[in-house]
């Protein structure tokens, strides 16, 4: 396994800037889908994402670009991720610039999935991410999955 590619959980890994033999040697790890989340154009020299998603399909993997730019991540970017991950299920690798904006999504994306709040934190520190920070949004977030599942008609 590439000490680029860190683990969060079983099913989720971050990891910073890939390349496109990074993508090659996720296929071999079992992965099956990467999402990017970096912009294009972010640094000279990155690179893009036609290159590495024509790079993903070419080895068999899913690939969904989900660009998150300084300015944060937004309900949008929650939403793509969990269809990306609800679409491909199985080994997801995020990455950016350094992982810390896919970690912060891939939190995000678990406490609207109902991921208890606290179990997010702890493996996110266990990554070596600190998220403790986002805990009232993270906080939110869980609370309105709650909401929103209490809402839903039973069968």
């Amino acid at each position: 396994m590439s000490d680029k590619f860190t683990l969060v959980t079983e099913e989720f890994w971050v990891a910073p800037q890939l390349s496109e033999d990074d993508i090659r040697e996720a296929a071999t790890e079992g992965f099956r889908l990467i999402i990017n989340n970096r912009p294009d154009g972010e640094m000279l020299g990155q690179p893009t994402g036609k290159e590495l998603e024509a790079t993903a399909k070419e080895v068999g993997l899913a690939y969904a670009h989900i660009p998150v730019s300084g300015a944060g991540i937004t309900p949008d970017h929650i939403r793509a991720h969990r269809e990306a991950r609800s679409l491909n299920p199985g080994k997801a690798l995020a990455f950016c610039r350094s992982g810390t904006r896919s970690i912060f999504l891939g939190a995000y994306a678990a406490a609207c999935a109902g991921a208890p709040v606290e179990e997010i934190i702890e493996k996110a520190a266990a990554a070596g991410y600190d998220v403790l920070a986002h805990r009232p949004a993270l906080e939110a977030l869980a609370k309105q999955n709650m909401s929103d599942k209490q809402a839903e008609p039973s069968s």
